[in-house]
Formats: structure tokens, sequence, C-alpha cells
């Protein structure tokens, strides 16, 4: 493990961690309240969020930004907190209809298809690797009274050491947030900064009213 990314992985202790992943999963709304007019891209995001019946609600002091969609990285949302080196992109998607077609065929070989509940757990590394280039990342399993703040069944975190890249402005470190919601949905957050202490997780606390599943 590289040395950054070593002293990187002491300094955030799990109790950071948790401050850090219950800080996107507080009481919400599904209309984005805060915003006098929606742009296109706030609309399309919340119609996936809502596909994937998933709430949101738009943080205070953000300021909407272009999400990346890429061969690279493709996200639905992306926001910046103005005077702090600190971004935040989205990414939802409904499981359901893949659940549907799971049920449907998965006593026929030809046909089956993959668990769509497992898929959380591939998302995350592939995700991982396409912002780090390596597998030098450190990952945590988000425990169970976290995830219920977000009305979700499954759950990891990865620290992140970025690659130089123009797409990322450049950000140095990065906690990547993966949630599963069985048979509904998932959830991906990447959350960007220049800082690798506390005040990275100060910022990440200012998005308190963000997303969580529906119940």
């Amino acid at each position: 493990m590289r040395p950054i990314l070593r002293q990187f992985k002491l300094l955030l202790t799990p109790i950071l961690i948790l401050l850090a992943v219950t800080a996107i999963s507080q009481q919400v709304k599904h209309k984005p309240t805060g915003v006098k007019i929606m742009s296109s891209q706030l609309k399309n995001f919340c119609q996936l969020a809502a596909e994937a019946n998933v709430e949101f609600i738009y943080p205070a002091g953000f300021k909407e930004i272009p999400a990346i969609n890429n061969e690279n990285f493709s996200f639905d949302y992306a926001m910046v907190l103005p005077g702090h080196d600190f971004e935040i992109w989205f990414r939802v998607r409904s499981q359901k209809l893949n659940w549907a077609d799971y049920q449907r065929y998965r006593s026929d070989n030809a046909r089956r298809i993959e668990n769509p509940d497992s898929l959380y757990n591939k998302i995350g590394p592939a995700q991982a690797i396409s912002f780090t280039g390596d597998k030098n990342y450190f990952t945590t399993i988000i425990p169970q009274d976290v995830l219920a703040r977000y009305n979700a069944n499954a759950g990891k975190t990865y620290l992140l050491n970025l690659l130089d890249m123009p797409e990322t402005k450049h950000y140095k470190y990065a906690l990547l947030i993966t949630l599963q919601k069985d048979h509904i949905g998932t959830i991906v957050a990447v959350c960007f900064a220049n800082d690798k202490g506390a005040d990275f997780f100060k910022n990440i606390s200012k998005v308190s009213k963000c997303l969580k599943f529906k119940p």
C-alpha cells in the first residue's frame, strides 16, 4: 500500500467514517426544496430517484454543476460547495425490472441473470478502480444501524487516493459510498476533496439532508 494511502487509512477512524456515512441519511422529502427553478439535470435526476424509490432534498449552500457522463464516469447529478474544495456526485438506479427478470428466468439457464441485489458489490470496486487506477483503496462495510437510516439493506464505503485527472478537477481524495435496497435500487455517492482531514467530513456533514430510500 502506498504511503499516502496508508496515512489516509490511519487518519480516518471508524468513527469518522460512521459520521460521513450518517451525514447523507437524514430526514428528506421527495421533492427537492430550496430550489426556485429546477434545471433539466435536476428534473432528470429526480425522475431517476423516483424510479429507484429514493427521496432527495437539495442541501443548503450547494450549487449544481454538470454531471460527468462519458465512457469513464457515468453520474446523474453533481454539486459543488462554493468556497470549499468539495464536490459530490450522485448516481441512482432502479433494479425493479432487473429483479423481475431475475425472478422470471432464474430457472432458465439460457436466460438467467445475476441477482441484482448483489450488484453493489461489483459497482463499488469497479468505480473505485476507475478513480484510482488500481486496487489500493480502503473498504468498510456500513453497519446495519447506519443502513437503517437509509432504509437500505447493504452498503460499503471506499476511501480513495485519486488519479490526477481533469474529469475529477485534479481532486486528490474521495469517499465513495454505495447503498443497496433489495429488489429496489442502488445509490452511489462520491465526495471529492483536496484535504483528507476533519474539514472533509465537516463538508460532508453539510449534505445532511440529501438521499435515502423510501421506507
